[in-house]
């Protein structure tokens, strides 16, 4: 695993449990480091080969879990008052990279998913999910070579 590059992410390792009638998948508790609150959690998908983003949350804290497929997360910190500002970050999580992905407010983020079939994202954010605290850019508006991941 990468060394995470960027003031403020957390990336926890998260336990499996393999049970021969169906595996468990450990998510959050609100012991953890990360937990900020409970405002919702939902599921989204991503489709092989496409990319969703450029959005930056300014006041969400999202835990970012990949249970099913294989999903790249870029992270890039234009934050200027930290020390890790032009800084990208990006990880591969899936059930093979089992982690946790913490994204606190004010970091731009992007993903694209790998898998053929199903590719699926559940977000425990800390907030409920609110339109005027999300800024979005195009993908082309933050330099980022897709192409290698």
């Amino acid at each position: 695993m990468d060394k995470v590059s960027i003031e403020g992410i957390v990336l926890t390792d998260l336990k499996m449990i393999n049970h021969p009638q169906g595996n468990i998948y450990h998510a959050m508790k609100k012991s953890d480091k990360g937990f900020e609150g409970f405002g919702e959690a939902y599921f989204s998908t991503i489709k092989e080969n496409e990319i969703k983003g450029w959005k930056k949350h300014l006041r969400m804290t999202m835990n970012i879990i990949v249970p099913v497929g294989e999903v790249t997360f870029v992270l890039f910190d234009d934050r200027g008052n930290s020390k890790s500002v032009n800084n990208f970050f990006s990880v591969t999580l899936s059930p093979s990279n089992y982690y946790r992905l913490t994204v606190p407010p004010g970091i731009w983020h992007a993903f694209k998913g790998h898998n053929h079939d199903v590719n699926l994202i559940l977000d425990v954010a800390d907030m409920i999910h609110q339109p005027d605290e999300i800024i979005r850019a195009n993908i082309d508006d933050i330099h980022f070579e897709w192409e290698s991941i």
